[in-house]
């Protein structure tokens, strides 16, 4: 006999059953596999075994900043969209396509900063600098953002320092900035060369641009995808493309230099007078631009001396002359010069030259405790030892002595200091030398004094904590 079809009740009480059993199989997955978080493309964390060179670069920049009167200022990530639109240039490839720009919750258009130039002149503006003796210097650093292509020493958000003179038009001041570049960077051991170029003024630049144009029109049959576009919306941006038949092309092309007017070519002559004078080595590169918009007169950049010039993401920083930027913005006219350094690829050069500076001063003393009342005495020890300026490490989540001491022989400090449940009735503490193994007795009260001095006998100096740039030899 035929079998008899289920009824439709019994066949939605058995598809329910089916999808309930599903969901209850699904839950069991996602309960067992979790996703790991990931990081953004062209986003990083900045590990604590980096942050000893970050530390070493952040804390040269400010002691030279310092030795040359710059005030530190710092400035807003977010900023109004326009304020880059008005400055940066529209043809440029940060506003076409790398700025991170979205409307608020109160529908005004702001984007994160892709670099801090523009920002240092709306502040000099917003707070009345102008009036302030002149000129006015400042210096920052901080992250920046570009949605760019991520590669090597190229990230989406990156970090600057940059340092900014506003209110001075002689070329001295050019001059200046290069040598406190340099002298940033031979603090830090780098070995760096300075390109060296102008771009005039912007009447100037017209007339040469109509030239470089009908040039680059001949061959334009020739030129990737992105440098014909230069040539459309930005052709000044074709000097420095690094595609290799443009650069052969560029050979021919007209250079800026011979377009300068005489007030652009006798700055330009100053400024390279007092590099000679200084005895700052520096090249002439007729090529060199800045991706930036609201340039003039002098522009540079600072490249390792090893490196191949016409390799990608060579310079580890530059700058230059723009005497429009604040007027751009809606002050008065006012002269500006400044340059700004990549963090990230000056992090990645020291490390090339090995140049390893440490996260932090060495510990050159362990505590190590056995009970909650010894812990209590190490609190306030911490506190006793920082005061005299001697590091001193621990593992307070460790209970035995052993676990300890296994700790601080891979800390590699010179002095153990052990702390028990009688030592603490006693008001002693015992100091164990960490190489010979011996051990005293001492009254807990001298003991940093005690440390001090056998600290001292070890090493022949008084110990101090050392900041990451006296530690590099």
């Amino acid at each position: 006999m035929p079998k008899k079809k289920p009824e439709p009740a019994k066949k939605a009480e058995t598809k329910k059953k089916v999808v309930k059993k599903a969901a209850k199989v699904e839950e069991v997955v996602e309960k067992k596999v979790k996703p790991t978080p990931t990081l953004l493309r062209g986003f990083r964390d900045i590990l604590p075994e980096e942050q000893g060179r970050w530390n070493f670069i952040r804390d040269t920049a400010r002691t030279i900043a310092e030795a040359y009167t710059f005030d530190r200022i710092d400035l807003p990530i977010l900023e109004r969209t326009d304020l880059f639109l008005r400055t940066i240039g529209k043809g440029t490839d940060v506003i076409d396509k790398e700025m991170y720009t979205f409307a608020d919750p109160s529908n005004r258009n702001v984007a994160l900063r892709p670099e801090a130039t523009a920002s240092a002149a709306r502040a000099y503006i917003t707070h009345g600098m102008l009036d302030r003796p002149q000129p006015v210097k400042l210096w920052y650093q901080g992250p920046m953002f570009r949605h760019d292509r991520p590669q090597a020493g190229r990230f989406r958000q990156f970090y600057q320092l940059g340092f900014e003179s506003f209110g001075a038009s002689e070329p001295i001041v050019d001059a200046q900035l290069i040598v406190l570049g340099m002298q940033i960077f031979k603090d830090l051991g780098l070995d760096v060369k300075v390109q060296i170029n102008s771009i005039g003024t912007y009447d100037c630049r017209q007339a040469y641009l109509a030239e470089l144009v009908a040039y680059f029109r001949q061959h334009r049959s020739k030129l990737s995808d992105d440098d014909k576009r230069r040539l459309q919306k930005n052709p000044l941006r074709l000097l420095d493309s690094k595609e290799e038949v443009t650069r052969e092309l560029l050979e021919g092309a007209p250079q800026i230099l011979d377009w300068l007017d005489d007030k652009s070519k006798d700055h330009f002559m100053k400024v390279l007078e007092f590099m000679e004078d200084i005895e700052i080595p520096f090249e002439l590169n007729p090529y060199l631009v800045r991706g930036l918009d609201y340039y003039t007169h002098t522009v540079f950049e600072f490249i390792l001396a090893d490196s191949d010039p016409n390799k990608a993401q060579n310079a580890l920083g530059g700058g230059g002359r723009y005497d429009g930027l604040v007027e751009a913005l809606g002050g008065r006219e006012t002269p500006a010069c400044g340059f700004a350094l990549g963090i990230e690829r000056i992090a990645r050069a020291l490390s090339d030259k090995d140049i390893n500076p440490p996260q932090r001063p060495q510990p050159a003393v362990f505590f190590a405790q056995l009970g909650d009342a010894s812990r209590r005495v190490g609190l306030k020890l911490f506190e006793e030892f920082r005061q005299a300026g001697i590091p001193m490490a621990e593992a307070f989540g460790k209970n035995a002595l052993k676990a300890q001491l296994e700790v601080a022989n891979k800390v590699g400090v010179q002095l153990t200091l052990i702390l028990g449940q009688k030592e603490v009735l006693d008001g002693t503490i015992i100091i164990r030398d960490m190489d010979s193994g011996a051990q005293e007795i001492v009254d807990v009260k001298k003991v940093v004094s005690l440390v001090e001095k056998k600290l001292s006998s070890k090493q022949g100096v008084a110990p101090v904590v050392q900041s990451p740039i006296s530690t590099v030899k």
